[in-house]
């Protein structure tokens, strides 16, 4: 049997994610026995990969960096799954979306609520440009699978990536809903 190439990645969201597969305990050992994980927060590698069959996207897209690194992501990955439901509905993260543009967003956070040194950074790419709004995965990429959840349960994860192992991994075309 083939291993499969793994890949997780979070953009604007809080981390409870991959928090919650790590949650999945000892069935990490006996995932890593059909995976490879090549890319992701818990592994030292600076570039996404070519020739990911599966990633788990957690967060919803923010900035600039976000959207670049989604085509990324979409053109080297065979299936993709929005992770949580921050990349299924931008969620929390979304909550922004009423406040108004980035620079309402920036000035409330650099500038209203500092406590030492107020001012929103300018140094060139120190922040990456903020989307007039947040937005879920599946508005800027096709998206193979979502797995809703805040997060979503290990068992819920377990079983969407024991479901895409059994199956080789392959797209779809079907969104699977666990819950």
């Amino acid at each position: 049997m083939e291993r499969v190439r793994l890949a997780t990645t979070w953009f604007g969201g809080c981390s409870g994610c991959h928090m919650s597969f790590l949650d999945l305990d000892e069935w990490i050992v006996d995932l890593t026995a059909k995976v490879d994980y090549v890319y992701g927060p818990l592994v030292d590698t600076k570039e996404y990969p070519e020739g990911v069959d599966v990633v788990l996207i957690e967060g919803a897209i923010c900035n600039t960096e976000h959207v670049e690194m989604a085509h990324l992501i979409r053109r080297r990955t065979k299936t993709v799954v929005s992770f949580g439901d921050c990349a299924v509905t931008s969620n929390v993260v979304g909550m922004r979306n009423p406040l108004g543009g980035p620079e309402v967003v920036l000035n409330r956070a650099y500038v209203e609520l500092a406590d030492v040194n107020p001012g929103i950074p300018v140094a060139p790419g120190i922040l990456p440009r903020l989307l007039d709004r947040a937005v879920p995965v599946h508005q800027v990429i096709p998206v193979d699978h979502f797995l809703p959840g805040c997060p979503p349960c290990p068992e819920r994860i377990r079983m969407l990536l024991e479901s895409l192992l059994g199956a080789g991994a392959a797209p779809t075309g079907r969104l699977l809903k666990f819950g």
